[in-house]
């Protein structure tokens, strides 16, 4: 294993080099070779909204049969996942990285991940049994909706879905997008942000989740949304209103008010698994361009590609940026296990700025290297390249966690000064001394 040398190896279980031999072996000789064969099977146009690649239930079939299924689910867990911590699981989520449709065939893929452990958290008893023990058996896929097209959405508190009680019924209006998931026909369920109580002083109890099953009345889908010209189908990102929808008040998570500590709760895991694919797709990348460039009959003014200078310090810089990525990853997944997500902010924040940000160079001097090449659907290198940039939006901008991360760090500055002022009248009083005795 590459990055073992990072690692104590008492911090790696014996179940986890069982699964990740056996997760390395599935990924790169079984859902790597079928990835042409899902495209394929996709088929064209609006067929791709409808269909379901036999291959990739084939693949389920047999991740289910090694025990890879649902390995982002730790010890908190208990009977649901695998079990494994999640510095483990950062080092087999690179892998899922290195091909497009590994995550879905072990049952490992976003949205499902954060609503799966949404409903395993939060969820009441009757609620894990209708939405939860079918998402984990991969029968059905679900969509979080909460980004709006009306507000800027970044700031969580500004969304303006309704979600007023009736009863015994709670009715929703509103209107969100890139809700992710929607188009799959195998998706059966939302969980839906709004307001509840718009006027509350508290700005962080007014939202609230409510489950939406996909066939409620009111429930419209608009559009499928692309991302840089790419539609994501089967899955996808939808435009949907929700008018005058009604759910059962049994249908909400965490009650009235809950619903910004249940997103806060379920961001923070999925913001580190998507920076931990992140890697894979890096690696995956740098390993084309390397390729590339060494290919003896890609030859420019009497030279292989790999014998200019220029080309050699691109891919130094990717190797010393992609390590130094991988580095703040499993820090920050080894923070989550020592303290849990809410108090692992600062090293969730410095990932999720950074690594995106690190895939996106990489993949753009992986292009480069390809020329017109890399620029079209002959390499994966634009699909990575829309992802990187995606991900930098995706689960809170750039921004926001900058602006977090910095005023994390200007906290500090109390501290800062105190200790400077101890150290300058430390220095003054040996001075006037004339002393060098401590």
């Amino acid at each position: 294993m590459a990055t073992s040398t990072l690692l104590d190896p008492s911090l790696l279980s014996p179940k986890f080099h069982e699964l990740y031999a056996k997760a390395k072996d599935f990924i790169e000789n079984d859902c790597i070779p079928a990835e042409a064969l899902y495209e394929q099977q996709m088929g064209k146009n609006e067929d791709r909204w409808n269909v379901l690649p036999p291959v990739m239930e084939e693949l389920k079939v047999k991740a289910r049969s090694l025990g890879l299924w649902n390995l982002f689910l730790g010890h908190e867990y208990g009977q649901y996942g695998g079990g494994l911590s999640n510095l483990e699981y950062s080092l087999i989520a690179e892998m899922l990285g290195r091909c497009g449709i590994a995550s879905e065939a072990m049952n490992c893929s976003a949205p499902d991940t954060g609503n799966m452990e949404v409903f395993a958290k939060y969820g009441t008893p009757a609620q894990k049994e209708k939405w939860l023990k079918p998402l984990l058996n991969g029968t059905i896929r679900s969509v979080f909706a909460m980004t709006e097209p009306a507000v800027a959405s970044s700031d969580a508190t500004n969304i303006e879905t309704s979600i007023r009680r009736e009863g015994n019924e709670y009715v929703l209006n509103g209107r969100k997008w890139f809700a992710s998931g929607t188009g799959s026909p195998n998706c059966k369920v939302f969980l839906v942000m709004g307001k509840s109580d718009k006027d509350n002083a508290n700005r962080h109890r007014q939202q609230s989740l409510v489950i939406v099953p996909r066939e409620t009345p009111g429930v419209q889908i608009v559009r499928p949304l692309t991302v840089v010209g790419y539609d994501h189908a089967p899955h996808g990102h939808f435009e949907i209103i929700f008018s005058d929808c009604r759910v059962p008040v049994e249908n909400i998570i965490l009650g009235e008010g809950g619903g910004f500590e249940v997103i806060q709760g379920r961001l923070g895991p999925g913001r580190i698994h998507h920076c931990m694919r992140c890697i894979g797709m890096a690696e995956q990348a740098l390993d084309l361009m390397i390729a590339r460039v060494t290919d003896p009959s890609r030859r420019t003014f009497g030279k292989t590609l790999s014998e200019h200078g220029t080309i050699v310090a691109e891919i130094a810089k990717c190797r010393i940026e992609i390590e130094q990525s991988r580095y703040l990853v499993l820090s920050a997944a080894k923070r989550i296990d020592e303290v849990q997500a809410k108090n692992a902010k600062r090293e969730i924040a410095m990932a999720k700025i950074a690594v995106p940000n690190m895939l996106q160079r990489v993949a753009d001097r992986a292009i480069q290297a390809f020329g017109a090449a890399g620029l079209s659907q002959d390499t994966k290198l634009p699909h990575i390249f829309v992802n990187a940039r995606y991900l930098r939006i995706a689960d809170g901008p750039d921004e926001v966690h900058l602006q977090q991360l910095g005023k994390a760090e200007l906290r500090r500055a109390s501290e800062i000064v105190e200790q400077q002022q101890r150290q300058k009248a430390k220095k003054e009083q040996l001075l006037a001394k004339g002393s060098s005795r401590l």
